[in-house]
């Protein structure tokens, strides 16, 4: 019997030290825990805030209303551009509209299918573009017939003349994108669309002479 009750105290006090030790470790842990997982919770919050603000998939008033605005500009310039294959004299002119229609046409996909992931109602191609004629460099119904009912170097200097603004305006467009929108996809093609245009708008007033 005094062995066994040896023994059963010798194994009591050994529990009793392990429980000590668990203890001090966890009371230890959670004054330091508590201060590492202070920090993580005030790094986590900081870091998901700061997620959408840059992610491309973040959006703010400004993208959609880049996207709206610069889809019915992009479709104007795109039927400015098909006039070219039959009217234009200069094959420079040719070649230039033919560049237009290849970059703005698939940046109007692009924009539609943001406008259709935001839920924001998108302009339909072929629509009337005299609701957007206040738009920076939009051409009005009466600049659009008249470039229509031209031929020859006539139409290229026509052409020229008025894509010349047409591109100033998207590129304020663009500019006021870049400074102000928040979607990473609108803002890198808006950038595209400054650098793109500017030197479209450069090479147009080298061929009317004016650079």
């Amino acid at each position: 019997m005094t062995i066994r009750t040896f023994t059963r105290r010798a194994a009591l006090a050994t529990a009793a030290v392990a429980s000590a030790l668990v203890l001090a470790a966890c009371g230890g842990g959670d004054g330091d825990g508590a201060g590492h997982t202070g920090h993580g919770t005030d790094a986590g919050p900081s870091a998901s805030a700061a997620g959408p603000s840059t992610s491309a998939g973040a959006h703010n008033a400004q993208d959609v209303a880049f996207a709206q605005g610069m889809i019915p500009h992009h479709q104007q310039a795109l039927e400015m551009a098909r006039l070219a294959t039959d009217r234009a004299a200069s094959p420079q002119v040719k070649d230039l509209a033919s560049r237009i229609e290849k970059a703005q046409d698939p940046e109007i996909r692009t924009m539609t299918g943001w406008l259709k992931a935001w839920g924001e109602q998108s302009p339909m191609p072929g629509m009337d573009h005299s609701g957007h004629s206040g738009m920076p460099g939009m051409m009005s119904g009466d600049d659009m017939a008249a470039l229509e009912k031209s031929t020859g170097k006539a139409f290229d200097t026509k052409f020229l003349s008025l894509m010349v603004e047409h591109h100033q305006g998207a590129v304020a467009m663009a500019t006021t994108e870049k400074e102000k929108g928040r979607h990473g996809g609108a803002k890198a093609m808006a950038d595209d669309i400054v650098t793109a245009q500017n030197a479209e708008i450069k090479e147009m007033k080298q061929l009317l002479g004016e650079e």
